[in-house]
C-alpha cells in the first residue's frame, strides 16, 4: 500500500565514513573498532545529528547534511557520556546538549544530578556553559528562523523539563578575532530565560513550522499550540479540548525532540499515543490512540479540526494474537498528502480521507494479514517526520537506522480497481482508490490512462455506484482541491451524495465509527488578525460551520433539470438565452484547441444549440451558488473558478474518447456510414453511450458534436429498428448534421430508404424540410417543387396586376387558358425572384411542369389532393 524510497542509511551513509575517521586517527588501514552510532536529532534543515564512541574513548557528535551528503564533525567529549538529547543553532555556532549522567560511581562521595545540560561553543570549540543540572529528563532545541541569519549574533533555545515546564534561553553572542563566535556575557544567560509554558503532561515539536503544541489539564485535557516567530517573539494560538481517559501518561511524553537511546519507552508504557499534524493549506488534525481494551478493539480517533469534527473509530481485531501482546498495541499515524494512514502492522490499515470525511467509502480500509507497508521494522521503532509543505512524509527506522520517504502506491491502487471480488465487497474499497488516485495522485496522466482503461474494460455500473460518474466529478473535484479547503463542502465531489446511499457504502465489516461535531476549538483573539496558515485554519474552522448550518452547501448537478427542459422548450431568442449564449462563448473559448491538430475525435467542429444552452446554464447555476455560499472570494475569481470547472468538463470527455480512440486504433472510416461497425466500434459506441447515460444522470453538459457521432457510431452498430428504438427512448438525439450526413452518404436501397423515411417523420419540421432537400429521391423532388410553386404563388398574391406583354408567348396550348394564365404568372414573378434552383442539383425540370399542373388541377377543384 506504500511505496517506500530510500532517504538516508545510517550505515552506508555515516558509519563507513566514521570508520575512515577513525582508522586515520589510529593510525591504521582499517578500523574494526564498534563505534555505536546513533541518531540523537533531525533539525529543521534535514541535517541529522548522530554521536558514535571515538577510539580513544570519546564520544563524538557529528551532523550528516542531507543537502550535500557530506558529514561534518562538531564536537568530541574526552570521555564516554550518554547524550539524551541533542540540538545545532542554525549558524552551526552553539550545541546543546543533554547528558544522562551515572549517578553509581563509588568513586564520588557527592551527590550529582542524573542530567546535565550543556551549551557549547563549536565555532571554533570554546567554552562549554552548564544551564541546567537536574534529576529528571531535559529535551533541548534550537530555534529556527526562515531568515537567513548566518551573519545574526543571536540564538533562542528551548530547555523542555520532564517537570512539565519549558524555558526559553536567548542567547546572545559576539565575533572575536574577525571569526570566533562566543556567547556575549555568559555569566548573565540566566537572566534571559523566559518560561513560557508550566505543567504540561504532552509535548510535540514542529520543527518546520516552528510549533510546540502541549497538553495540560485542570478540569479538563486541553491541547494549546505556541506558535514561535522569527521576531523572537511566541504566542499561544490554539486551545482544543480533547477527550482522553484519567491519567493517560505514566511520564511526560516527549514527541519529535530527538532519540533518548537511555530512555527508551517501552511500548507497554504508551497509555495514550497523540500526534498532530498540519497542512499549509490550512488543515490540522489530532490523532489519538488508546491501547486494546478487553473486548479486543483498538480505539483511535482523528480530530478534524478543520472540519469542526471529531471520529472516532472502534476496529475489532479478532483473537489471532494473545490479549497480553494486543493489549500493548499502538497504530502508527502517518499523514500523506490529506490522508492519515493509520497502520498497524498484521492487523488493518486504514486510510482516512481528512477533506472529505463525511461518508466511510471515501477513506480506504483493508484488513488482514496481506496488509504490508513494506517497514521491516516494528512500529514501535518507527517515527513519522513530517513537514506540512511536503506531500510526502519521512519515515525513520531508528533500529536499523534508515529515513524513507512514503507515498501512496498508484500501482496498488490500481490493483484495487482490477479486483476480481465480487462487487458488493469490494466496492467501498474500489471507489476510495479511485478517488485517491484521480485527487490526490491525479497528475500524472499515465495514470489516467491506466484508469480510463480500467473504465472502458469495466463499463457497466458498479452495484453501489457509476465510475463514469465518479471519475467525471472527482476529476472535476481536482483542479480546486489544493486552491482553497472550503470547495470540500461547496462543489460536487461524488454522486453517491445524489441518491440513495447503499448500505455497503456506509458500513466497514468489524469498525464502527462515531461522529462529534463541534469541538470548541478557541483561536485566541490575536491570532484572527494573523495572516498565513492560522489566518486559514480560523476562516475553514468558521466557513465549516456556517456550511453545517444552511441546508444543501453542496451543489447538485441535478437541481438545473428543471431550468433546463424550459430552456429547451423556447424557440425565440431572449435576453436569458444571450446571457447563456456569453457564458458558453467564455467556456469554448478556454477549451484547449491544440489537441484538435490531432483530428483524432470530431468534437468541437459544429453548432450543437441543446449542449451550447447547457453549458452556458451550468456556468450561470455554479456560479450563483458559489457566489451565495462563498461571497469571499470575490466575484472575478469565483467566474474564472465556473468557466475553468466547465471547460475542463468538455476537455475531460474528449480526454477519455481520444484515449479510447486510440486504444482501439480507430481511423477516420469509423465516420463512413455506408459500412457495419466492427467489435471495436461496437466498444466505442458502448463507451460513448454509457458516458452519454452518465453525463444525462448529473445533468451536465456534453462537447458540441458528442450527439452526431455517438449517432454515426450507433447507425453503423445497431440494426435499424434499435437505432430507431434508441431515438424514440430519448437515448439518442438527431442533430442536422448527422441527418444531412445519412442522406447524402447512404444509397438509396429498400433498406436505407425505409430508415430515411423513418428518420424523417421524427424530425421537427423546419429541420426535415432543410433536410429533404438534400436527399436524391423523387419523394424530396416532388417536396421540392410543392414548396417552390407555393411560395411563387404566395409572392403572386402579393404583387397582383400581371399583364401579359406580346414578346412572351406561352408554350402551352392556348385552349387550355387556367394552365396558360398560371405559365405566365410563374413566367413573371421568375423574372424577378432569385432562381432557388441555380445552385441546387438533381431538379427535373419536365417533373415541376406535370406537378404544376397537378397542382393547378387541384385548386381549380378537377382533381382531389
Amino acid at each position: 500500500m506504500l511505496k517506500l524510497k530510500p532517504q538516508f542509511d545510517l550505515h552506508s551513509d555515516v558509519v563507513s565514513d566514521i570508520l575512515r575517521k577513525e582508522a586515520s586517527v589510529c593510525r591504521v588501514t582499517e578500523y574494526s573498532g564498534a563505534v555505536d552510532t546513533r541518531i540523537l536529532n533531525i533539525e529543521k534543515d534535514g541535517g541529522i545529528l548522530y554521536s558514535w564512541k571515538g577510539a580513544t574513548g570519546t564520544t563524538r557528535i557529528g551532523k550528516y547534511d542531507s543537502n550535500t551528503k557530506q558529514n561534518k564533525l562538531l564536537y568530541t567529549f574526552d570521555e564516554q557520556v550518554c547524550v539524551s538529547s541533542c540540538s545545532l543553532n542554525k549558524e552551526e555556532t552553539l550545541l546543546a546538549v543533554s547528558l544522562a549522567q551515572n549517578t553509581s560511581r563509588d568513586a564520588r562521595l557527592r551527590p550529582i544530578s542524573k542530567y546535565l545540560t550543556l551549551l557549547i561553543e563549536i565555532y571554533p570549540i570554546n567554552n562549554t556553559k552548564v544551564l541546567k543540572a537536574v534529576d529528571c529528563r531535559v529535551k533541548v532545541q534550537f530555534l529556527h528562523s526562515e531568515i537567513d541569519r548566518r551573519s545574526a549574533l543571536d540564538s533562542h533555545l528551548l530547555l523542555l523539563t520532564e517537570d512539565g515546564y519549558v524555558d526559553l534561553y536567548h542567547v546572545l553572542l559576539t565575533r572575536q578575532e574577525g571569526y570566533r563566535v562566543v556567547i556575549a556575557n555568559p555569566e548573565r544567560l540566566s537572566k534571559t530565560v523566559e518560561r513560557i509554558i508550566e505543567d504540561f503532561c504532552w509535548v510535540q515539536w514542529d520543527g518546520h513550522t516552528q510549533r510546540l503544541y502541549y497538553l495540560t489539564h485542570k478540569d479538563k485535557f486541553l491541547l494549546r499550540c505556541v506558535q514561535f516567530y522569527p521576531n523572537r517573539n511566541c504566542e499561544t494560538m490554539l486551545e482544543l479540548p480533547l477527550e482522553l481517559p484519567a491519567k493517560p501518561f505514566r511520564r511526560v511524553k516527549f514527541v519529535n525532540l530527538g532519540f533518548d537511546h537511555f530512555q527508551m519507552e517501552r511500548p507497554e508504557q504508551e497509555l495514550v499515543r497523540i500526534k498532530v499534524f498540519t497542512n499549509r493549506i490550512g488543515s490540522m488534525c489530532v490523532c489519538c490512540s488508546q491501547p486494546v481494551n478487553d473486548k479486543q478493539e483498538l480505539i483511535y480517533s482523528v480530530v478534524l479540526v478543520h472540519k469542526d469534527c471529531s471520529k472516532t473509530f472502534r476496529v475489532t481485531l479478532g483473537s489471532d494474537e494473545s490479549p497480553q501482546k494486543a493489549t500493548h498495541l499502538h497504530p502508527l499515524f502517518i499523514p500523506i498528502g490529506y490522508y492519515i494512514v493509520v497502520y498497524l502492522q498484521g492487523y488493518f490499515l486504514h486510510c482516512i480521507n481528512t477533506r472529505q470525511q463525511e461518508m466511510l467509502c471515501h477513506s480506504l480500509f483493508l484488513s488482514g494479514y496481506d496488509v504490508d507497508s513494506g517497514l521491516q521494522s516494528q512500529s514501535a521503532n518507527i517515527t513519522v517526520l513530517h513537514a506540512e509543505e511536503e506531500s510526502s512524509t519521512s519515515l525513520l527506522d531508528l533500529a536499523h537506522g534508515k529515513i524513507h520517504t512514503a507515498e501512496l502506491s498508484p500501482a496498488y491502487l490500481l490493483q484495487i480497481l482490477r479486483s476480481d471480488t465480487p462487487s458488493s465487497k469490494a466496492d467501498p474499497q474500489r471507489l476510495a482508490a479511485l478517488h485517491c488516485l484521480l485527487v490526490y495522485m491525479g497528475n500524472d496522466p499515465n495514470l489516467e490512462l491506466k484508469i480510463i482503461d480500467w473504465l472502458c474494460d469495466n463499463v457497466n455500473a458498479f452495484e453501489s455506484f457509476d465510475q463514469i460518474q465518479e471519475f467525471i466529478l472527482a476529476s472535476l473535484y481536482k483542479i480546486s482541491y489544493k486552491k482553497l479547503l472550503s470547495m470540500d463542502k461547496v462543489l460536487p465531489y461524488s454522486s453517491v451524495f445524489n441518491k440513495t446511499v447503499s448500505s455497503t457504502l456506509l458500513e466497514i465489516p468489524g469498525v464502527l465509527c462515531t461522529t462529534e461535531l463541534h469541538i470548541e476549538s478557541v483561536f485566541k483573539e490575536k491570532a484572527r488578525s494573523l495572516l498565513g496558515f492560522w489566518s486559514e485554519l480560523q476562516w475553514n474552522t468558521d466557513r465549516t460551520k456556517y456550511l453545517e448550518a444552511v441546508p444543501n452547501p453542496r451543489y447538485k448537478t441535478s437541481h438545473i433539470q428543471a431550468d433546463w427542459d424550459k430552456l429547451r422548450s423556447e424557440r425565440r431568442p431572449s435576453s436569458h438565452m444571450n446571457h447563456m449564449e456569453e457564458n458558453t462563448k467564455k467556456v469554448l473559448s478556454m477549451v484547449d484547441t491544440w489537441c484538435l491538430d490531432k483530428k483524432l475525435v470530431p468534437l468541437f467542429q459544429e453548432e450543437d444549440r441543446q449542449q451550447r444552452v447547457l453549458i452556458g446554464l451550468t456556468v450561470d447555476k455554479l456560479r450563483e451558488h458559489l457566489n451565495r455560499h462563498l461571497p469571499g472570494l470575490g466575484k472575478k475569481k469565483i467566474d474564472s473558478l465556473v468557466v475553468g470547472y466547465v471547460a475542463k468538463l468538455l476537455e475531460l470527455i474528449r480526454h477519455m474518447l481520444e484515449s479510447v480512440w486510440l486504444k482501439y486504433k480507430l481511423g477516420s472510416r469509423v465516420l463512413c456510414l455506408a459500412q457495419k461497425g466492427s467489435p471495436a466500434e461496437w466498444s466505442m459506441f458502448h463507451f460513448m453511450f454509457r458516458i452519454l447515460e452518465a453525463m444525462m444522470g448529473l445533468c451536465l453538459p456534453l462537447p458540441p458534436g458528442y450527439h452526431t457521432l455517438l449517432a454515426v457510431f450507433a447507425v453503423r452498430c445497431l440494426p435499424h429498428h434499435v437505432f430507431l428504438q434508441y431515438i424514440d427512448h430519448g437515448f439518442l438525439q438527431l442533430t442536422e448534421t448527422f441527418v444531412s450526413r445519412l442522406m447524402t452518404d447512404l444509397d438509396n436501397s429498400d433498406a436505407n430508404e425505409k430508415l430515411k423515411f423513418s428518420i424523417l417523420k421524427r424530425l421537427p419540421e423546419p429541420m426535415e424540410q432543410r433536410i429533404c432537400h438534400m436527399w436524391d429521391h423523387p419523394v424530396s423532388s416532388a417536396s421540392i417543387s410543392r414548396d417552390y410553386v407555393k411560395t411563387l404563388l404566395e409572392k403572386g398574391n402579393k404583387n397582383k396586376g400581371f399583364a401579359l406583354t406580346g414578346k412572351d408567348k406561352p408554350s402551352f396550348r392556348p385552349e387550355f387558358l387556367p394552365l396558360t394564365y398560371l405559365a405566365k404568372i410563374l413566367s413573371d414573378i421568375e423574372e424577378q425572384a432569385l432562381n432557388p434552383f441555380e445552385e441546387q442539383e438533381n431538379v427535373d425540370a419536365r417533373f415541376v411542369e406535370e406537378t404544376a399542373l397537378k397542382q393547378t388541377l387541384i385548386l381549380l377543384g378537377f382533381e382531389e389532393k
